[in-house]
């Protein structure tokens, strides 16, 4: 009886042990991140690769879910709003872009679905997560288009106006790619560095892609001489050269010009994009994850903790 006995206790406390460090025996699938950051905006308006015009960042914040799937790679589903902008003012003079003397700025949100790899192995126990871990990843995901610009002191939607007489859509395709780096706070959390370029399938984020107006210039000039939409034309054409003492387009001397008011680069092969600079935490979630890490029972501070 003292041997069944004795077999039982053993087997209970060795069943209370493994219970207690189960937990940490795999990896779990789940976690939460959010980090926000710089936005710079690539178009008509801003080219950091072929010139030399500075940094003009607007700013992002997102929300993920990551779930991890192979060795070394994680899916993640991200929820973000960006806002971008661009003006003339701070363009190189090589660009030929000063006297458009346009600009936009757009507000939108953006879904995406991500593949990541990392270089170090991620389906591991959390305890045993490295302290840290460089990817690389890609995706697809959907984004709202909506830029605006200034007229008399109010921000005009500018897609529904068709300034160029070319259509485009409300929501975009995106296809985000970059680098990330995580660094291992605890046994729950990750700090995130990462940089994100976003190719896309339009160049009308900023509402500009036409060389100049020599294609629809007669469509906007009627808009406005007979008032059925005198704003189109105040806003594809701004440059001061082809505007009259009060600041209005000046009509006769567009129509002499033939439309020949530069509006673009003409580059329609090349079309726009943007890029984000994100730091932020990543949770791991876990069923203990209260007991042991945010409501830990402080009488308890001594005993040894997995971080």
């Amino acid at each position: 009886m003292k041997k069944l006995l004795l077999i039982f206790f053993v087997f209970l406390s060795l069943e209370t042990f493994s219970q207690s460090f189960y937990r940490y025996r795999f990896e779990e699938p789940w976690s939460f991140s959010a980090s926000l950051g710089p936005t710079q905006y690539f178009g008509e308006l801003y080219s950091f690769w072929k010139y030399n015009e500075g940094v003009q960042p607007d700013w992002n914040a997102n929300i993920a879910f990551h779930y991890t799937f192979g060795t070394h790679l994680r899916a993640r589903g991200e929820f973000s709003y960006y806002k971008m902008s661009g003006q003339d003012p701070p363009s190189d003079p090589r660009a030929y872009r000063t006297p458009r003397d346009l600009h936009f700025r757009a507000k939108n949100w953006e879904m995406t679905g991500i593949i990541e790899y990392y270089w170090h192995p991620v389906k591991v126990p959390n305890i045993h997560r490295p302290l840290w871990n460089p990817y690389i990843f890609f995706g697809i995901g959907m984004s709202t288009n909506n830029p605006e610009a200034q007229l008399d002191g109010v921000w005009r939607d500018l897609r529904p106006l068709q300034l160029e007489n070319n259509p485009y859509e409300r929501y975009i395709t995106v296809f985000p790619m970059g680098l990330g780096f995580k660094y291992k706070l605890n046994v729950y959390m990750d700090l995130i560095f990462e940089g994100n370029y976003r190719f896309t399938l339009t160049d009308y984020m900023d509402d500009i892609s036409a060389y100049n107006v020599n294609e629809f210039y007669l469509d906007l000039v009627d808009d406005y001489v007979t008032g059925n939409n005198p704003d189109r034309l105040r806003l594809a054409i701004r440059n001061p050269s082809f505007l009259d003492d009060n600041g209005m387009p000046d009509v006769d001397k567009i129509l002499r010009n033939n439309g020949r008011v530069r509006r673009g680069s003409g580059l329609r092969h090349r079309y726009d994009g943007y890029m984000t600079v994100n730091v932020g935490l990543e949770i791991h979630f876990s069923r203990d994850i209260f007991q042991n890490w945010i409501f830990r029972n402080r009488i308890y501070e001594k005993r040894f903790r997995f971080w």
